[in-house]
C-alpha cells in the first residue's frame, strides 16, 4: 500500500524538512537577464547523480528558456515538453475549486467538516473548517497513519493500486487493522502539512458539485487555462508520451520504471509549459476573484496576531520565522533577500520530483521535474538548488 506523506524535497518552496533549497534560494539575487547555458548546465544530469532526466521552464526579465535533460537510464532523448507526475502540485488545484465554491456562495470556510460531511470524522474531533483543510492546520492524521512502512519492493509491487477517497479516508480514520489515530493537535493552533486534509477536501468537492474532482478541475481550471497536456487520468495508469521517465530501485538495486502507477482521484499529470499557465493563472485574475485569491497566500495566525508554530519546530520558514507557518490555502512562501517573496508548490509521485513557483508580480514564474533514479530526494534537490541558482544569477 502506498501512502502519500508532506512531500517537501524541492526548491523553490520552503518546506517542512527540507532547507538546502532556501538556503539556495535567499543566496541568489534577481536577474539581469536568463543565462540559458546556466539554465541547461543547471538541469544537465550526470552518471552518479541518481537522476534520469530533468525538465524545466524558467521566465524572468521578460524572457522564456525551456530545457531538458537525460534519459541516463537508457540513454534515450528526453524531450521538453515530457509529461510527468505532479504529485502534491494538485493540492492548489483543489483549492482552487474550493475557493471558487466559496465564492459561488456554494461553501462557507469558516464551516466545518463536521456540518458538511457529517459521519465522516469520528467523535474524538473537535470541528474542522474548510479553510484549516486548505491551509494545513486541521490537526487531521496523515494518510494511513500508523501503517506499517513497506518495503521497496512492497512499494514497487503495489504501484498500481488505486484508493478513491472514500477509501484512503476510511482507512486512515477507522482501520481494521490497528488503533484508529486521534488528532495531531487541536485544529488552528499549529500548522503541520497534511495531505490527507486535501483527499477529505477532494471529497467535499465531490458531494458538494455531484460531479468527479477530475471533472470539476478539467472544467473550472484546465480548459479555462488551455492546459491541454494536464490530466487527472483516473484509473488510467499510463502516462502520455512523450514522457519523462522515472525510476526506483528494487531490493536487488535494479532501476524499475515507475511512470506506469496508480494513485487516487487527486493524482495529475502534467507538463512544465501547462503548470507555468497554471501559476500564472492563479496570479492574473484569470481563475479567483481577489478575495478567493488572497487566501492562496495567507499565512495562519493565531488570536494575537502572530504567525502559528509549525507544529514539529522545522524549517517551514527561515530567518526570523523559522519554525513559523509557511503555508497559504494551498501554496507555499518564500522569502527572498530583497524582501521579495515567491509562492509555489512542491510536488513528488512514486518516481519523480516537480515544482511550480512564481512571484505575484508575475515577474518571474517557472516550473521543473525531475525522474528519479534512487530512492530519495537528494539529487533531486541538487539540481533544484541549481536551476535556482542559474535563474536568479
Amino acid at each position: 500500500m502506498r501512502r502519500s506523506a508532506p512531500l517537501v524535497l524541492a526548491a523553490l518552496t520552503a518546506a517542512t524538512a527540507a532547507c538546502g533549497p532556501i538556503a539556495a534560494a535567499q543566496a541568489a539575487q534577481a536577474p539581469a537577464g536568463l543565462d540559458r547555458q546556466a539554465l541547461q548546465e543547471a538541469i544537465t544530469v550526470h552518471p552518479g547523480d541518481d537522476v534520469a532526466g530533468t525538465v524545466a521552464q524558467v521566465y524572468g526579465s521578460g524572457q522564456t528558456w525551456r530545457g531538458a535533460s537525460g534519459d541516463l537510464v537508457t540513454g534515450k532523448h528526453v524531450k521538453a515538453r515530457a509529461h510527468f507526475r505532479i504529485g502534491s502540485i494538485a493540492k492548489p488545484m483543489e483549492a482552487v475549486v474550493l475557493l471558487q465554491l466559496s465564492a459561488e456562495g456554494r461553501v462557507d470556510l469558516d464551516g466545518t467538516v463536521q456540518h458538511y460531511l457529517p459521519g465522516l470524522l469520528p467523535d474524538t474531533f473537535a470541528p474542522v473548517t474548510v479553510r484549516q483543510l486548505l491551509n494545513h492546520t486541521s490537526g487531521l492524521p496523515q494518510d494511513f497513519e500508523g501503517a506499517p512502512a513497506p518495503s521497496r519492493d512492497d512499494v514497487i509491487d503495489h504501484r498500481f493500486d488505486y484508493f478513491t477517497f472514500d477509501q484512503v479516508i476510511q482507512q486512515t480514520l477507522r482501520p481494521k487493522d490497528r488503533p484508529w489515530p486521534g488528532p495531531r493537535f487541536s485544529p488552528g493552533t499549529k500548522q503541520e502539512y497534511n495531505s490527507f486534509a486535501y483527499r477529505v477536501a477532494g471529497k467535499l468537492i465531490e458531494d458538494l458539485t455531484g460531479h468527479s474532482l477530475q471533472r470539476e478541475i478539467t472544467a473550472r481550471i484546465l480548459a479555462p487555462l488551455k492546459m491541454r497536456e494536464t490530466s487527472a487520468p483516473g484509473r488510467n495508469t499510463q502516462v502520455p508520451r512523450p514522457y519523462l521517465p522515472g525510476y526506483i530501485p528494487n531490493g536487488k538495486g535494479d532501476l524499475i520504471d515507475v511512470n506506469e502507477q496508480g494513485g487516487n482521484p487527486s493524482s495529475m499529470i502534467s507538463t512544465t509549459a501547462d503548470l507555468d499557465r497554471f501559476i500564472t493563472g492563479l496570479f492574473n485574475g484569470r481563475l479567483l476573484r481577489p478575495a478567493q485569491a488572497a487566501e492562496l497566500r495567507t499565512l495562519p495566525r493565531g488570536a494575537d496576531g502572530k504567525l502559528l508554530p509549525y507544529a514539529d519546530g522545522s524549517n517551514c520558514n527561515t530567518g526570523p520565522d523559522k519554525g513559523l507557518a509557511c503555508h497559504g490555502a494551498g501554496l507555499t512562501s518564500l522569502p527572498l533577500p530583497d524582501g521579495s517573496v515567491l509562492w509555489g508548490k512542491t510536488g513528488s509521485d512514486l518516481g519523480y520530483k516537480s515544482a511550480v513557483f512564481a512571484s505575484p508580480d508575475l515577474n518571474h514564474h517557472g516550473a521543473y521535474a525531475v525522474g528519479t533514479a534512487s530512492s530519495d530526494g537528494r539529487t533531486a534537490n541538487a539540481i533544484g538548488n541549481r536551476l535556482v541558482l542559474a535563474a536568479f544569477k
